[in-house]
């Protein structure tokens, strides 16, 4: 049934008909709530249901499949309305918030039974408690626990030299996090980018930019302008210190004034969002970008890190890495793979915790992997609770989490664990034990997801309350023992004892027995009429009213109590929230090091070394994501490939290594699988080759691939080239570049100039490490000019007239593309495949610097016939033909018919 298809509250009738001039108070009130939001769909409360009025209800109804109904007037106009139930709620929030809406959550502040205290046509206290938002999202139901959940704030000073103009802040509320990073307009992008938020803040003078608003309207994300004031910089300071209730920033660290800005629009937001509540929010922490691997947005494309190009996470490198049993591992190994690191030191450290599990006792490992498989979500249950939505299921999941964090420090062994492993475990040890201890003392084994629903506090923790829950459920028997009476009295042996939450308990009895109720004065004394049906009559008594009383009390008297507990263990966890987040993040981190071990183990990958040198040698490297998809075809193994960039001699210029090969080769996978070995290297990861060494890289670039962006008014070549010039401009000599095809998009004389010059700028300006994939052979000259140019091909092997491609890297220059036998293999028609084959012989005997023109001319695909500046060839019989006609002596008819003769005569079909 629709979720629309329902009647609304009998507290407070809907605006109905006749139509006031003037809204009703609840329509006014209404209106009142939504001019404050205008810019979301207001869900409004109304006893079960939230409604959506007017246009939110239109656009609701068509977002949602739900039913659209028009309920009473508002000045002379019917009033469209939808709206779905609040225990479903979640569901309908998660299909809105994904297709971008902003919705406001207008609650009932009061009990109806109060409203009406202040008259009959008082309305219900109502006003928007939060709103919901793709970056402000908490619902366990809405989240992806292996995904994070930011909303990203951008800050803009006019700055100096000395200073930076830009800065990110960006906040997580489902897991407490809060970071500050610079940035700068030309890599604005990128940075985005890295961080991944599902939404982002800016100043409306920002978002007006005109250099800067390609850049929201590239990435698709939801972009909300607030004013100026909430990032003004100058009382940034005052914003977060009443936040965090300090009276100085100076225990959190100098911030420049573009980061106060940045983070004053964050919490600012947060503030708007989240109206009366404060999610506990760590200290905001910089995050240093200049100490991370910068990706620019097109390499982070091209090479699919966490989605393929189609926004499939299913293909990406993500996917093949994770090996993560914990919701917070698999969100801390996307970070770390999002940004890979720069300090060689650091990395090093990351790898020596995976080393650990790998030479580790052989029973660890197994032991914590099923130790942690148990671990919920500890960071996420903790943000619900302070921000007052949490239920009993989040106190029992600190609970357990801690009982898990407690468990995994006892398996590791604190003298042997490397650096990383080490803090792990001391931020384990300070986990907050009595909070473990009372919350185990005071909540059942299983709970309900929801505190209203009570039971959730463990027998014979409260005295008072296992009173009052032994009258609450020993009156069940009790009503059984009622029920037995009174059949036994009257003689009515079908008579039942029910309840509804309208008549509370009540006796009902078939209408064929109800004489035995009221045959007599001293029954209809006893047994008092409350209602009659159909088939039934409905009676009480003095005694069962009683009984009703008694065991309403007790069950509300125990909820109560139940709620006071509640509230003090849910105050007790947030005191403690600082050692609740280091003991989540360090089981973070352990499964992390334990997934990325598991992975090295299972895939053959070995430990790279890392320094800080200029090399690039990688022994039998191959491609994580591809290796494991022809596994799961039971195709042929990968092939592996050296790949060695690292300067020669004393020199400090890395190698540029130009590939040539035929299409469907391997180059392309060549090309990605050293750039994803020098991220997974760098963000602390073994990585599938059989040796590896590997100077820090700080900027990877990479052009694989090219679309149109009609959006921008660029073609294919276009993009080429803007991201070509961004590379050439950018990569410094501890650059890593990858290159496929540049100047294929244009003619042939004009793309071999630019991939010519290319070569030669990225060999004497850029100097970095280099892999150049091309179908150019003539640039395989430039080896006898550039020192460190060296020629490299895929290798084949033709067997009668068929390419058969061996996907082996190995020195030397390919002498031709094999271009038609991929085409064959594409399945192109035979002729076309045979035609092709003809004009290649031809242009390969005239050799390549043959002038297009004469080759036109000598080839009889390009002859008269398919020229329009060539006269026609004629055929002896088409001549004779022509010559044979006497247009002056032919009717009209006749001389249709010779046209249509000389016509068959072209064709070679003469009459």
């Amino acid at each position: 049934m629709p979720a629309a298809a329902k009647s609304t509250l009998p507290e407070e009738p809907p605006p109905s008909s006749p139509a006031p001039a003037a809204a009703t108070p609840m329509m006014a009130q209404y209106l009142d709530i939504k001019a404050a939001h205008s810019d979301a769909l207001l869900f409004y409360r109304m006893g079960d249901f939230y409604e959506l009025f007017f246009a939110d209800a239109e656009i609701a109804s068509r977002a949602l499949g739900i039913t659209l109904t028009k309920r009473g007037r508002h000045l002379n106009e019917d009033i469209a309305m939808c709206g779905v139930p609040v225990h479903a709620a979640d569901d309908y929030l998660q299909k809105l918030i994904a297709k971008g809406f902003r919705v406001a959550v207008c609650e009932q502040l009061e009990d109806p039974a109060e409203a009406k205290k202040r008259g009959s046509k008082s309305v219900v206290r109502r006003d928007v408690t939060r709103l919901v938002t793709p970056g402000t999202i908490t619902e366990e139901r809405l989240l992806d626990p292996s995904e994070t959940s930011y909303f990203l704030s951008i800050g803009r000073t006019k700055g100096t030299a000395a200073t930076p103009e830009m800065a990110l802040a960006w906040i997580d509320i489902s897991t407490g996090q809060f970071r500050l990073s610079e940035t700068a307009p030309d890599r604005l992008l990128s940075d985005i980018l890295r961080i991944a938020p599902r939404e982002i803040t800016v100043s409306e003078s920002v978002f007006h930019d005109p250099a800067l608003r390609p850049v929201f309207d590239t990435l698709g994300l939801a972009v909300t302008p607030l004013p100026p004031s909430l990032f003004d910089s100058a009382s940034a300071q005052d914003r977060l210190t009443r936040f965090y209730g300090v009276n100085t920033l100076d225990g959190f660290g100098r911030f420049n004034r573009a980061e106060l800005s940045a983070a004053s629009g964050a919490l600012a937001y947060v503030e708007r969002t989240q109206i009366s509540e404060r999610p506990v929010l760590q200290r905001p922490q910089r995050d240093d970008a200049a100490g991370t691997l910068f990706i620019d947005a097109a390499t982070r494309a091209n090479l699919e890190i966490e989605r393929t190009l189609s926004g499939s996470r299913e293909g990406s490198l993500l996917k093949a890495v994770d090996r993560t049993v914990t919701g917070g591992g698999a969100r801390l190994l996307a970070e770390r793979l999002r940004s890979p690191l720069t300090d060689y030191c650091t990395i090093n450290e990351r790898l020596d915790s995976v080393s650990f599990f790998l030479i580790a006792d052989d029973a660890l490992p197994g032991q914590m992997r099923e130790c942690l498989k148990r671990c919920p979500d500890m960071l996420r249950a903790l943000s619900r609770l302070s921000l007052n939505r949490g239920g009993p299921r989040d106190l029992a999941a600190i609970r357990d989490g801690l009982q898990i964090a407690n468990a995994v420090r006892e398996l590791l062994h604190r003298e042997e664990l490397p650096k990383e492993l080490l803090e792990a475990h001391e931020f384990l040890s300070s986990a907050p034990g009595v909070v473990m201890r009372d919350l185990d003392a005071a909540l059942a084994d299983e709970v309900p997801f929801l505190k209203r629903d009570g039971g959730f506090v463990r027998a014979g923790y409260h005295e008072e309350l296992d009173e009052l829950r032994a009258l609450r459920d020993e009156s069940r028997k009790v009503i059984a023992a009622l029920q037995s009476s009174y059949a036994e009295e009257t003689g009515v042996r079908s008579l039942k004892i029910k309840y509804n939450n309208v008549l509370g308990y009540f006796i009902e009895v078939t209408a064929l027995n109800a004489d035995a109720l009221t045959a007599t004065d001293e029954a209809k004394g006893r047994f008092i009429h409350r209602q009659t049906l159909a088939s039934a009559m409905r009676f009480t008594t003095t005694e069962l009213a009683d009984l009703e009383s008694r065991i309403a009390n007790a069950a509300d008297r125990a909820l109560s109590i139940e709620m006071e507990i509640f509230d003090g263990l849910q105050a007790r966890v947030i005191e403690a929230a600082e050692s609740l987040r280091g003991a989540a993040n360090a089981i973070a981190v352990i499964d992390v090091s334990m997934g990325l071990a598991r992975l090295a183990e299972s895939e053959g990958y070995c430990r790279p070394k890392v320094d800080d040198s200029r090399n690039f040698a990688v022994t039998a490297g191959r491609h994580p994501v591809v290796e494991q998809a022809l596994r799961k075809q039971a195709a042929n193994p990968f092939v592996a490939n050296d790949c060695d960039l690292s300067p020669e001699g004393n020199s400090e210029q890395g190698a540029i290594w130009l590939l040539t090969g035929p299409n469907m080769g391997g180059k392309s996978t060549f090309l990605r699988q050293n750039a994803l070995i020098a991220i997974l290297a760098q963000m602390g990861a073994f990585v599938p080759a059989g040796s590896a060494h590997l100077g820090v890289v700080d900027r990877l670039f990479s052009r694989v691939g090219a679309s149109d962006d009609l959006a921008r008014g660029r073609s294919t070549f276009m993009v080429e080239m803007v991201e070509t010039a961004a590379i050439l401009n950018q990569a410094g000599d501890r650059s890593l570049v990858i290159l496929d095809e540049i100047g294929r998009g244009t003619s042939t004389f004009d793309g071999l100039s630019i991939a010519w010059a290319t070569v030669e700028h990225l060999h004497g300006e850029n100097r970095c490490r280099t892999l150049f994939a091309t179908h150019f052979h003539e640039l395989t000259a430039l080896s006898e000019t550039l020192s460190s140019l060296h020629n490299v091909t895929m290798r084949v092997k033709e067997w009668e007239g068929d390419v058969i491609f061996l996907h082996e890297v190995g020195r030397g220059a390919a002498d031709r593309s094999y271009g038609v036998q991929v085409a064959k293999l594409a399945g192109l028609p035979e002729s076309v495949v045979l035609r092709a084959r003809a004009v290649l012989d031809q242009l390969e005997a005239q050799g390549r610097d043959t002038k297009a023109s004469k080759l036109i001319d000598d080839l009889p695909l390009f002859s008269a016939v398919a020229r329009h500046d060539a006269p026609q060839p004629k055929s002896n019989a088409l001549e004779q033909a022509v010559e044979n006609l006497a247009p002056d002596d032919l009717s009209p008819r006749e001389a249709l018919e010779a046209l249509y003769r000389l016509k068959d005569i072209h064709r070679g079909k003469p009459r």
